[in-house]
């Protein structure tokens, strides 16, 4: 598949680190250093601009590198970039470390995944069908 990009930063354009990765690494463009106090929220803009296929979404997901080492990750996990959105890509990062973690322009802040979704057309009814676990739901399997 071919996905039309701008890419206004001077980063390089995403690209996939191995031959059987789902996700692209997703690069921060920065004017300055961004500072991240523990547990301050900010939105890191990237310089990318995407046009996805009908049908198709971008998912943006935290990096387990950084979640493992800084404590940073992505606060609306997984964000969703429709396929009709044609801005800026830009990341909700937080730091959840108890310590303060810098962000560089061209720092590897997340991962893109782009899949396939379905548009469903949502029928009224009365009653579902029943189903052995029923409306059972958080942690009612036990741990």
């Amino acid at each position: 598949m071919k996905v039309n990009i701008i890419n206004k930063s001077d980063n390089p354009n995403p690209k996939y680190q191995t031959a059987l990765s789902a996700g692209v690494d997703i690069r921060a463009f920065l004017k300055e250093t961004i500072i991240l106090q523990p547990l301050e929220r900010r939105l890191i803009p990237t310089g990318l601009y995407i046009e996805l296929p009908e049908g198709h979404e971008a998912q943006i997901r935290p990096r387990s590198g950084l979640a493992l080492k800084e404590g940073l990750t992505i606060l609306n996990s997984p964000g969703t970039i429709d396929a009709d959105y044609r801005g800026e890509i830009g990341v909700i990062m937080v730091n959840l470390s108890n310590h303060v973690v810098e962000i560089n322009s061209g720092d590897r802040i997340c991962q893109m995944v782009i899949a396939k979704h379905e548009t469903v057309e949502f029928n009224q009814v009365e009653i579902l069908s029943d189903t052995k676990r029923g409306s059972g739901g958080f942690g009612h399997t036990g741990k």
